[in-house]
């Protein structure tokens, strides 16, 4: 196959593989369709007053201060004097989208919706705000909107700040919630005079959302634990008790107002949150006013954390629910029907209402989601094949009717509390049915792309041992491909024509087509398989068995590091005595000895804390005047060029990285200086951050190819923009990966000679701009596999070695500082890809000098990782699951992305990598290079 239409082919696969499993487990959990229900008897309130504290984690809200007081003195006595509290259990990810769609919708929104944006509403759900009379809102411009949006007819009303003012750098983040308190007081002052919006305001079923971002801001800039994030709570509890005060002059102390302080989701100790740590997961919830209870006394509560006694509450009645059961909660409140979308359960310990107020609530809620289960069996029934269709045993059509009609029964006869226990059996049966129904189609799906998984790893292998190796082949028998085209074209026929009959999606016929002209080219290498068959059985057997189980105990160990990053230091340990175990020791100590301690010093990085910790900038410093000396020690070899011409140009690139490394050190620490004071970010020091980023991408192919002088060149280019994105020691982590990546090129010209494949020249004289003949090339040897592994182990090093799956979902804004501090998620979000990469870059530059070294093809080493990485993505995608806990699930489901990107990237890496070694910017004409 031409390389180019592999490349693409190998691509569009990849993505096929990736897209499915969003296909098979992030499909969106909505359906259309059902009617709007509602207690039929009259609600407890006319308003309800909603609170959103973003990043308010539990336990920065209940606890006492060391002097003994209330971190919150108006929310503590209101816990103690006048409504009920719990905590609300959010899910993963916990961030500011999923965890207000949750609140104010009912339901947990699919990751593909979350992926698309913060500003727009991408699927059309209903909430709370549709369902009611009016809703005002105030706060974030990344919030408010998707509602108002998504919302039917215009009730639902935004005022919004600009966005310039989610400024991390900022003196004081409260002036967003002082925005929205102020905001609030100005709009009920105005109404006051204005007969129309006094009218409005006066109606039933009014809601008013006030969404509070101070605290989130103040988390991630100082840390939950700071006195910034505690003083904001103190900001907030006192712009409650004012607002509570405004609205009950305005409304005369008339008893129809509920309130409800909760927050979309926690935060870590270190000032991030999107993962699912309890800080994450564990947020405040109090309740009181209209329709709501009153503090229950208690003398005991079983609960499994400690917090009560911690938060000295354990006489008051702590009531916990799912975060998606607070949607239904207003809805009762104020008597507008349950969103449609709704999967939560109505907490009934927070009514404070009669037993029958309890049971129709309880008896709506039913209705409601036992709705959407219908809708969904329906929908799943007419695509399915009458025969094939496998209905949710536990649920009935005829046991549905029954139930509701007992339930029915029951309230008209006074059995209230039967009824509620009746409802509640009913509602979890229905949620049940609604992820049997949503997950209908996941076993069939996940059998394809297995298949299409092991086919295409199959053929990649049969192309290795095809084109790159001696073994001897088979002519092609014509006949017999003509029969197997034939065979494999009926099958892809009577396919599409089974998922035609059942209306399936188009991916569907994609993920179930996709195997056949796989295995279709699988099977057309039949005589090489044949050729294979015959090689290996002249092996001994245990020397073939030996190879696999030290082929599966390495991909092992990698998979294993997904899970714990110190495997990767034990890896690394086992690698710094290869020197050792293939007697290259003897032949080249000093390139062992640097192999091994750089080996030892590299191990250390992935045994540090990934998050959590303090910026420690004079680390980065440290790396920056390393590399400096690094920059100046390359100096002498400039001198001794023979070109005069040659001299002044490497001279003046040369110079020129050296003055970005030492520019990023001294905007670093004057960057960090100023936002400590709170001085926010210097303009100069921005524009100097964005010219250095830009030139860091060019410079490099600026300078000589040759292999170390072109390595260097990317080293110090790359560094400059890695310092300007670092808070602490990851700053040295690519310098010494860098330097262990020189160690390997050197390790594998000895191990060359060591096997007695080629007598390489000087590494001084090997240019990659020469790499591309192909008279050099030889074909693989067993030992191209190790070398491919230790590819593939550096590439997760490179990701895991100061990161985590945690750091990706939720990264820390101060690494971005010298860039931007105003909030903007896609940009951040960016520049910390790009911190991610930098040292995948410095991996892959010196995976294409080791092919360089070892005189073979790149397509041939890297086909071998992508067997490797295959054979990962496979593994993790058997591991992938639904069951256990919401961590467990996403990480699951993570672990497999990350894998198949890491494959598609390494792919776009290949070609990076051999742009930024091969290529190279003549600015000053054409040079003629001479050995030095």
């Amino acid at each position: 196959m031409n390389l180019r239409l592999f490349i693409v082919a190998g691509l569009l696969m990849h993505c096929v593989f990736l897209a499915s499993i969003f296909d098979i487990y992030f499909t969106s959990p909505l359906v259309h369709g059902m009617t709007p229900h509602y207690n039929p008897l009259p609600p407890p309130a006319k308003r309800l007053v909603l609170f959103v504290a973003d990043g308010l984690r539990a336990d920065s809200l209940y606890e006492i201060e060391e002097d003994g007081s209330p971190r919150a003195p108006y929310l503590r006595n209101v816990i103690e004097e006048k409504g009920c509290w719990g905590i609300s259990h959010t899910r993963v990810p916990t961030e500011s989208r999923p965890g207000h769609v949750a609140l104010i919708a009912g339901f947990y929104e699919d990751v593909s919706a979350v992926a698309k944006g913060w500003k727009e509403n991408p699927v059309e759900f209903d909430s709370v705000f549709n369902e009611s009379k009016y809703t005002w809102s105030w706060g974030s411009p990344d919030i408010l909107p998707m509602f108002a949006k998504g919302a039917s007819g215009d009730h639902v009303y935004t005022y919004c700040y600009t966005a310039e003012k989610e400024d991390f750098g900022a003196e004081d983040a409260t002036v967003l919630d002082t925005w929205v308190f102020d905001s609030v007081k100005n709009f009920f002052y105005a109404a006051r005079s204005n007969q129309t919006m006094f009218s409005k305001v006066n109606e039933e079923k009014v809601i008013l959302f006030l969404h509070l971002l101070g605290i989130d801001t103040n988390g991630h800039a100082h840390r939950p634990n700071s006195r910034e994030y505690k003083d904001n709570i103190r900001k907030v509890d006192d712009g409650i008790k004012e607002i509570v005060s405004l609205l009950e002059d305005f409304y005369g102390n008339d008893g129809k107002t509920a309130f409800i302080v909760t927050s979309d989701h926690g935060m870590t100790d270190w000032g991030s949150h999107g993962a699912g740590h309890p800080s994450e997961t564990l947020t405040p919830l109090i309740a009181w006013g209209a329709g709501l209870n009153y503090p229950q006394s208690v003398t005991s509560q079983a609960f499994e954390d400690n917090f009560l006694k911690e938060w000295k509450l354990e006489n008051r009645k702590r009531v916990d629910v799912n975060q998606a059961d607070i949607a239904p909660l207003m809805a009762s409140l104020i008597g507008v029907p349950f969103p449609l979308n709704s999967v939560g359960i109505l907490p009934l310990e927070y009514l404070n209402n009669s037993v029958h107020f309890k049971a129709e609530s309880m008896f709506t809620n039913a209705v409601q989601i036992l709705e959407q289960f219908t809708v969904k069996m329906a929908q799943k029934r007419e695509s399915t094949l009458s025969f094939l269709f496998t209905p949710f045993k536990l649920l009935s059509d005829s046991e549905q009717t029954d139930v509701l009609r007992k339930a029915r029964s029951y309230i008209q006869q006074g059995k209230y509390n039967d009824a509620i226990s009746l409802c509640k059996t009913l509602i979890i049966l229905a949620l049940e049915g609604l992820s049997y129904y949503h997950t209908y189609d996941r076993l069939f799906l996940g059998i394809s792309i297995a298949m299409g998984f092991v086919g295409w790893t199959s053929y990649v292998i049969l192309l290795i041992i095809k084109t790159h190796t001696n073994l001897m082949r088979t002519v092609q028998n014509n006949k017999a491909s003509s029969v197997f085209a034939y065979g494999f074209s009926a099958v892809g026929i009577f396919i599409a024509f089974f998922l035609l009959i059942q209306a399936c999606p188009w991916t569907y016929y994609i993920y179930c087509l996709l195997p056949v002209p796989v295995w279709y080219a699988v099977v057309r290498e039949f005589p090489v398989i044949q050729d294979l068959i015959k090689l290996l059985l002249t092996f001994p057997l245990h020397q073939s068995i030996g190879f696999l189980f030290i082929c599966a105990l390495g991909i092992e160990i990698l998979v294993f590091s997904f899970f714990y990053r110190s495997t990767l230091t034990v890896g690394l340990i086992i690698f710094a005595g290869w020197p050792v175990i293939t007697q290259l020791w003897a032949q080249a100590k000093i390139t062992a000895v640097s192999w091994t301690l750089l080996c030892w010093l590299l191990a250390m990085f992935p045994l540090m804390p990934v998050v959590g910790r303090e910026p420690n900038i004079s680390l980065v410093t440290a790396a920056g005047l390393l590399i400096l000396l690094i920059s100046i020690s390359s100096l002498p070899s400039l001198w001794k060029s023979k070109n005069k011409n040659v001299h002044r140009k490497d001279l003046a690139i040369l110079l020129f990285q050296m003055l970005s490394i030492a520019l990023s050190t001294y905007v670093v620490n004057t960057t960090h200086s100023s936002l400590q004071h709170k001085q926010g970010l210097p303009v100069i020091n921005q524009i100097v951050s964005w010219t250095i980023l830009a030139s860091s991408l060019v410079v490099p192919l600026l300078s000589p190819t040759f292999l170390f002088q072109r390595l260097l060149s990317i080293l110090l280019s790359l560094m400059s923009t890695y310092l300007l994105l670092s808070t602490g020691y990851e700053a040295l982590f690519p310098l010494v990966l860098s330097g262990l990546m020189f160690a390997w090129i050197n390790m594998e010209q000895e191990a060359l000679q060591y096997y007695g494949l080629s007598l390489k020249p000087k590494l001084a004289i090997l240019n990659f701009s020469y790499s591309t003949d192909i008279t050099q090339f030889r074909q693989l040897h067993l030992d191209d596999t190790r070398r491919s592994f230790f590819f593939v182990f550096f590439i997760v090093t490179a990701f895991f070695g100061t990161g985590n799956i945690a750091s990706v979902n939720s990264f820390d804004p101060a690494s971005v500082y010298c860039f931007l501090t105003v909030f903007s998620p896609f940009m951040m979000g960016g520049l910390l890809m790009l911190k991610v990469i930098i040292p995948f870059v410095l991996v892959s530059c010196a995976f294409e000098a080791v092919q360089v070294t070892t005189q073979l093809s790149s397509k041939s080493l890297f086909l071998i990782v992508l067997v490797i990485s295959d054979i990962m993505a496979l593994h993790f995608f058997f591991l992938v699951k639904d069951y256990g806990s919401w961590l467990d699930i996403g990480t699951s489901i993570s672990h497999f992305v990350l894998v198949m990107s890491f494959t598609i990237f390494m792919m776009l890496l290949n070609g990076l990598a051999q742009l930024l070694t091969t290529k190279r910017i003549e600015l000053w004409g054409v040079t003629k290079y001479h050995a030095t």
